[in-house]
């Protein structure tokens, strides 16, 4: 049997071999099962049929999911999704070639890389299966700082300590992790004590034999082992890492010889700097993700202590944790840019940020002027700038920024002391590309170029007019600027004028003149003033009266337009009072249907007997968070209850959360519940609770069928992300409006929904996708202060509360007039008033009723 038995395995061995050099399926090792005892055939013939639905399951998952990604390569979800079902699956060719793509597109996080240089280990047994494991490990400590995988990239090096200078290439990765993260507070000691346990063993193996002596090579290499983990031990001591101590006390028992003073110093001073860390290191310990708020903390410690090395490895770790931060990366890059400076780990930190947040425009143009200020070959920034095009921006004027940036890089590569050259021709290209990508891609998209003022064409024309002495080729960019709806502004014309002034000739600015006198309607003056300057200058008679001419017809045009324009606005305001005037008449009479109604009941507070007084309703929704003391509805004069009311609880607890029922739904309409604060002493206290401002994690949705609910809606968003809310935006009545908001998890996701959802059909409601950012509130003008109202009336003249609605002034109309009117002289010039005249104002004369009488009588 156990003969037969081993043939068996042998014949699957030589199938699996055949399979596998036939382009069939390799797995991974897995655990074998639990033995069943005496019914493990009953078991397996049972469990056989769900394994295999389980099975088949897994493989439709993973086949959809592999169209979803042909479709969309940059869904990070849909990424690690199918990696966990293949690596559950043990396909192991299909797994590598999984998490081949996903770190071609992203940085894979550290338990990715675990993972997947675990299972590789586990299947590398021939050397060339270990240089491959190595060159794996090579990538994998280039996306993030991590001391796991270095410690684990030195541990896998130890196990080709065999082969030819196995023993220096294990030295160097160990160096290399020290540079790496040696310097890391919490994590560093384990790189630390695992080179020297490596160094120890070796010191073991040249121990010469019990009894023997050591010859001279012998004793040197003691030697020089000896000497390297003493230098390890002094180089771990001079850093501030946690357990300090324990390695000054290990050293101290390990070395025969007494610690040398200056070993000692060092030691003491990375005692006192690990103290000034431990702050910082304890925040970061009990801070919850994302922990942006310590590491920047943390960041300005370092930076101000100014040591290079310690201020990347700080980066590095909060990098860690907040990948997907634009705003880190940027300063990140920033402070490399301009102080360490070193090509290759600059270029990796700026790839590394793009491939992080590829949405981020700022990002992208950092990265093209690093390459170019550190002389990487043309081919490559032209290939980054073309995978820069290809990121998803989430706004039109990205694409304009991006394509400004690469289009100044090919400007500085021309020498334009030649009349032609390639580079100038490439340049050329360039621009016409820019113009027609964002007349045809960016357009389509975003149904804008992004770019009205057509600010790449005008630098095109300043360089053809500047740089290459080529008017003729400025002036036929400008024609078509101005074709593009930019002829009917003037600042556009002076730009072009300005163009002509420096590098053209009298006769095409005078011409530009007259066009942009003829077009302009924003600031004709302006530009009528301008012509009139230049026929001053250098103009014949002939030509300043030309000038004169078309400027006087020309604004006599425009004057008669805002004639006409004033004219039929007052005639819409004039409609508009009307109209409120009728309003008002019809309230009023409402207002007296409603007083005689009233009347005929005979009774302000009578309802219907089926109608619940509002208080009994209130106080059973309100007695859920706590024992309510008093509830006070508000009526209106006529008895009628107006919708809300006051709600007292005995505690405070209660009422805060007694907050958490705002937007309940009763009796079919959200109820709206809020703090009861004196806005008098607290004018600034807003209820509104949703932010109002960009928040690049959120969605507003436009155009959704009123029809649709938020399950249906959140059905559609999980397909592109994690959804943690939706809030459908009804109004008072509870109605829906068609407006929605969803928030993901990071930005990240919420960029790949809008590509994804914009412009979606639902229900036969094409619906709008945008980040959320929402317009600023108009508040209302307030009056400056020091300067009084012109129609403002003394708060004395009314009492403390002022004048009320139904309060009637009683006071004649003529009184109420300003008692000095401002002087009028006869050129037009204000003159000063009494009022505002140094000297002190009369009082008023005393009226009696006679005089009262008279002066009504006058009238």
């Amino acid at each position: 049997m156990a003969a037969a038995g081993a043939e068996a395995a042998a014949a699957a061995a030589e199938e699996e071999a055949e399979e596998e050099a036939a382009g069939g399926k390799r797995r991974l090792p897995l655990p074998d099962p639990e033995s069943g005892g005496d019914s493990e055939d009953e078991g397996d013939s049972d469990s056989s049929g769900d394994g295999e639905d389980e099975e088949k399951e897994n493989e439709a998952e993973i086949q959809r999911l592999e169209e979803q990604l042909s479709i969309n390569a940059f869904d990070y979800n849909c990424h690690l999704d199918l990696i966990k079902l293949l690596r559950q699956e043990g396909e192991l060719v299909k797994l590598r070639r999984a998490r081949q793509k996903m770190s071609e597109l992203f940085p894979l996080t550290e338990e990715i890389w675990l993972d997947w240089l675990k299972d590789e280990i586990k299947m590398a047994s021939e050397i060339s299966e270990r240089e491959k494991v190595y060159e794996l490990f090579e990538r994998a400590v280039k996306d993030y700082i991590c001391p796991e995988i270095w410690l684990e990239y030195a541990q896998y090096s130890i196990g080709g300590i065999g082969q030819e200078g196995g023993i220096e290439k294990v030295r160097s990765i160990f160096e290399r992790a020290l540079t790496a993260v040696g310097l890391h507070v919490t994590k560093g000691t384990a790189l630390w004590e695992a080179y020297r346990e490596f160094e120890n063993a070796i010191l073991e193996t040249a121990q010469p034999a019990p009894g023997s002596v050591p010859s001279p090579e012998q004793q040197q290499m003691l030697c020089s082992q000896l000497e390297r983990i003493h230098t390890l031990f002094r180089r771990q001591l001079g850093i501030p890492l946690l357990d300090m101590e324990a390695s000054y006390a290990e050293y101290e028992e390990w070395s025969e010889e007494p610690i040398p003073e200056t070993i000692i110093k060092n030691y003491k001073k990375a005692l006192q700097q690990l103290e000034k860390c431990k702050p910082y290191e304890e925040a970061l310990l009990g801070a919850e993700t994302p922990k942006l708020a310590e590491y920047q903390a943390y960041i300005d410690f370092e930076m101000k202590a100014g040591d290079p090395a310690r201020i990347q490895l700080i980066y590095e770790r909060a990098l860690a944790e907040n990948c997907l931060v634009p705003d880190l990366w940027a300063r990140y890059n920033q402070y490399l840019d301009r102080q360490l400076r070193v090509k290759e780990l600059v270029l990796s930190a700026h790839d590394r940020a793009v491939r992080n947040c590829p949405w981020t425009v700022g990002l992208w143009i950092r990265y093209l002027l690093a390459m170019e200020r550190h002389g990487v070959d043309h081919c490559i920034i032209s290939e980054i700038f073309e995978k820069a095009l290809n990121a998803g921006f989430i706004q039109a004027t990205d694409y304009v920024e991006i394509w400004q940036a690469y289009l100044d890089y090919l400007r500085r590569r021309v020498d334009f002391t030649q009349d032609s050259s390639k580079e100038l021709e490439e340049l050329r290209s360039a621009f016409a590309r820019a113009v027609e990508y964002l007349k045809q891609e960016v357009e389509e998209r975003f149904s804008e170029s992004g770019d009205p003022s057509c600010t790449i064409m005008q630098n095109w024309a300043r360089v053809e007019a500047r740089l290459c002495n080529n008017m003729q080729k400025a002036r036929e960019l400008w024609d078509n600027i101005m074709t593009k709806g930019n002829a009917k502004y003037a600042n556009m014309w002076l730009e072009y004028y300005n163009l002509e002034r420096a590098h053209g000739d009298t006769q095409h600015c005078r011409k530009a003149l007259h066009r942009a006198v003829q077009c302009t309607s924003d600031y004709p003056e302006h530009v009528c003033e301008v012509l009139l300057t230049l026929e001053r200058i250098e103009g014949t008679l002939e030509d300043w009266d030309a000038a004169v001419q078309k400027t006087e017809n020309r604004l006599a045009r425009v004057n008669e337009q805002r004639a006409k324009v004033a004219e039929k606005e007052a005639a819409l305001a004039k409609q508009e009072e009307e109209k409120a005037e009728q309003r008002k008449q019809a309230r009023a009479e409402k207002k007296a249907s409603k007083k005689a109604k009233k009347n005929r009941i005979g009774d302000k507070r009578k309802a219907d007997d089926d109608d619940e007084e509002p208080e009994v309703k209130l106080k059973e929704l309100f007695e859920s968070c706590g024992e309510v003391e008093q509830i006070r509805p508000v009526f209106s004069n006529k008895g009628t209850f107006r919708g809300y009311c006051y709600v007292e609880f005995k505690d405070e607890k209660s009422a805060l959360q007694a907050l958490g029922l705002d937007r309940k739904v009763v009796e079919g309409r959200p109820m709206f519940v809020s703090p009861c604060v004196d806005k008098n002493k607290n004018p600034d206290f807003k209820v509104f609770r949703y932010s109002t401002t960009l928040e690049k994690h959120k969605l507003f949705i436009s155009g959704l069928p009123f029809s649709c609910t938020k399950e249906e809606l959140e059905d559609v968003c999980k397909a592109h992300g994690n959804v943690k809310d939706i809030r459908l935006v009804t109004n008072r009545a509870g109605k829906p409006k068609g407006l929605a908001y969803v928030e993901y998890e990071n930005e990240a996701q919420a960029s790949q929904a809008v590509l994804k959802m914009d412009g979606l059909t639902i229900k036969e409601h094409v619906i709008k996708v945008a980040i959320s950012n929402p317009p600023l509130r108009k508040l209302p003008d307030k009056p400056e202060a020091g300067r009084a109202s012109q129609f403002a009336v003394p708060r004395q003249i009314y009492g403390a509360r002022g004048k009320g609605r139904t309060q009637l002034s009683m006071m004649p109309r003529a009184l109420q007039r300003q008692s000095n009117p401002v002087a009028k002289a006869e050129n037009g010039m204000v003159q000063n008033s009494p009022a505002t005249s140094s000297e002190p104002a009369e009082e008023p004369k005393k009226m009696s009723n006679a005089d009262f009488a008279k002066m009504l009588l006058n009238k």
